[in-house]
């Protein structure tokens, strides 16, 4: 099917984008609700009756002005922020194991994608869903619900040599009008341009992934591209450090690469998303741009980025080293415990099995006290992209842009399955409370490419991923101290009209 509306661009079921004549004329993100499911923790708090969208003060609070047409008295979603604020919540409570698990990009359209394809018939139209690992697990105390993503404002300008913002606010702001968008994630919008800021009547700014990560982390709303600053660039303090200052230990674990929005937004500052060697001197505790005398750094960062090599990078700004765009060898040479660091260091290395390299340096890192810092991927900085049929034979977005694997790149490399247990058990190792962001990045680059095979695959390797994390759970003391939110930081613009189209029938 992919390989045949690639090729037409003619629809068979299903498009992306506001354009139903044509399978692919949207690349990017919306402004739909998205589903959140939690595990240990419940979300009355914040939804219902407590939803900030119920009342006006409470959005001025939040964005500082009163976004039109966003008030909503009878409003059921609350606010992506809001994870933010259970995160609090839970530690508050007394909660020593807290995990955010985060799809990047998958609405609640590309879930059912998924449900449907794995299970072979469309089993539901609305609400929570099943056929899915996270939708169907009952083994802790959960619950459903979904949230509103836009940002403070879209159209901001940055200097990232000075860190400053010099255009504050941008040119379109956030809000979300439910009477355009619906007031559910499987709602059709009444106006299909509005959830792309093209609407007829309203215009709110859609997120993108790093303002939409800093809300999550941070509780806050700012501007399109910024990484836990507010929308005048000013430093706020994610849930990581500010648990971290509590003697908590810190984990990141990402598909793609370990500075990417998502992964980044966890830990750095930085008043642009896209200058990842900063941000990686944020997360490894090395001096950075913004934080000259260098932060802590977090326990465990494992993802992708290996094997890249940029001679230029105009984003990053003049303090750019030529090399692998995402870590420095210098940075990686000083953190890595044979040169008297505080990381084991686990690598793609050439001819080994790349679960063996990550076994490995989890065990010594644990024995000798370490910290863990692991670097996989293939060239454009990610791990293999895992089709909806559990191989690595993706078709390309575009015929020309297909991308082919050697068998090299799938043994040398880890899962997200592997980075996570490998996580967990180093920061179980270093003993409680411990914090833990796990990112199944891939499924938001397959919807950015339109690629339905590719973002199916995607979803399903990191079900696959969440499976394994609530075993580890019940085989580590159980869900009384432990609570798991899972979710996604924004949606793209899949319509499905026919979903029985991926039934495989």
């Amino acid at each position: 099917m992919q390989e045949t509306n690639t090729k037409t661009n003619q629809t068979n079921g299903l498009h992306w984008g506001p354009n139903p004549k044509t399978y692919s004329n949207w690349t990017t993100h919306s402004n739909r609700l998205i589903p959140v499911y939690t595990f240990g923790i419940n979300l009355d708090p914040v939804d219902g009756e407590n939803s900030i969208y119920r009342s006006e003060a409470k959005l001025k609070s939040l964005f500082g002005f009163v976004p039109t047409k966003t008030v909503n008295p009878q409003a059921e979603y609350f606010d992506q922020t809001d994870v933010y604020r259970l995160q609090k919540m839970a530690a508050n409570s007394g909660k020593k194991r807290i995990i955010l698990f985060v799809y990047d990009g998958m609405d609640w359209q590309t879930t059912w994608a998924a449900a449907i394809n794995k299970n072979g018939k469309v089993a539901y139209h609305e609400g929570r869903g099943t056929g899915l690992h996270f939708q169907d697990y009952r083994g802790a105390n959960t619950d459903f619900g979904y949230f509103v993503t836009t940002p403070h404002n879209s159209g901001t300008d940055v200097n990232v040599d000075r860190q400053i913002v010099t255009s504050p606010g941008g040119d379109t702001p956030g809000g979300y009008d439910p009477n355009e968008a619906g007031d559910k994630p499987w709602s059709i919008p009444t106006d299909a341009g509005y959830p792309i800021a093209k609407g007829k009547n309203t215009k709110h700014a859609f997120t993108d992934s790093s303002a939409s990560a800093t809300s999550m982390t941070s509780g806050i709303k700012t501007y399109n591209n910024a990484v836990n600053v507010d929308y005048l660039g000013r430093e706020v303090l994610p849930i990581a450090r500010q648990l971290q200052d509590q003697g908590w230990h810190i984990g990141v674990v990402t598909s793609v690469p370990i500075c990417h929005a998502t992964p980044g937004s966890a830990y750095a500052n930085n008043v642009h998303r896209y200058d990842y060697q900063d941000i990686t001197r944020d997360m490894i505790g090395v001096p950075s741009l913004f934080h000259p005398g260098a932060l802590r750094g977090v326990d465990v960062l494992i993802g992708s980025g290996w094997g890249d090599n940029k001679e230029k990078d105009g984003k990053q700004g003049e303090n750019y080293v030529p090399g692998n765009p995402y870590l420095t060898q210098a940075d990686k040479d000083s953190i890595d415990v044979a040169n008297g660091g505080k990381y084991v260091i686990a690598e793609r290395t050439p001819g080994r099995k790349g679960p063996d390299v990550l076994k490995e340096a989890t065990a010594k890192a644990i024995a000798e006290k370490k910290r863990l810092f692991g670097f996989f991927g293939v060239s454009g900085g990610h791990l293999p992209f895992q089709t909806a049929n559990g191989d690595f034979d993706p078709v390309g977005s575009r015929p020309s842009k297909m991308e082919e694997y050697t068998e090299a790149d799938i043994t040398e490399n880890v899962t997200l399955t592997d980075m996570s247990l490998a996580a967990l058990d180093a920061l179980e190792a270093k003993g409680k409370p411990w914090w833990l962001m796990i990112e199944a990045g891939d499924v938001d680059w397959a919807n950015h490419s339109n690629n339905i095979d590719n973002s199916i695959g995607a979803v399903l390797s990191g079900d696959q991923a969440f499976h394994n994390v609530t075993k580890w759970i019940e085989e580590h003391g159980g869900w009384d101290d432990t609570c798991l939110i899972l979710t996604a930081d924004h949606g793209h613009y899949l319509v499905l009209e026919d979903p029985e189209v991926l039934t495989g029938k």
